[in-house]
């Protein structure tokens, strides 16, 4: 469960508790201009309102999906991906694919959740043999793009 506390002032900060949880502590200042409430980091950036109230986009549900199942497999819910596909009455490829998104670079995952990778990306792009090295991922991605 998380805690939100917000305070004006501050250093940035991490701690570790010994239970394992972290504390992340980011000063901001939330102000309002023109009735609108927009938040500050500390170097002055505003930062970019994003609407929570849309639905999913497919890679967003995907990589869910993944996580989910990669969840599932690893806390021993399940012993394999097999066992998923069954459950999920899905077919056993499709299962891996959507596992071999957990394996993609954080910014291509922070991009998905974004919704800013370009339109012609689609979901086998991205989970077919993905490469194990984070900027091969990249290249992959920006050789699909058009000339």
């Amino acid at each position: 469960m998380s805690n939100i506390q917000i305070n004006k002032t501050g250093e940035p900060d991490i701690l570790q508790a010994s239970d394992g949880k972290l504390t992340l502590s980011v000063p901001i200042q939330i102000k309002r201009r023109s009735g609108r409430k927009l938040v500050t980091l500390p170097n002055g950036e505003i930062v970019k309102v994003q609407t929570w109230d849309t639905a999913p986009t497919p890679l967003q549900l995907a990589l869910a999906r993944g996580h989910r199942w990669l969840s599932m497999l690893e806390s021993g819910k399940v012993k394999s991906l097999k066992e998923i596909a069954t459950r999920e009455s899905v077919d056993n490829s499709y299962v891996s694919r959507m596992v071999n998104l957990t394996t993609l670079a954080p910014d291509i995952v922070a991009a998905i959740l974004d919704d800013t990778l370009p339109d012609n990306i689609i979901l086998f792009d991205l989970a077919v043999d993905p490469p194990v090295l984070w900027e091969e991922q990249w290249m992959r991605i920006k050789s699909t793009l058009p000339t």
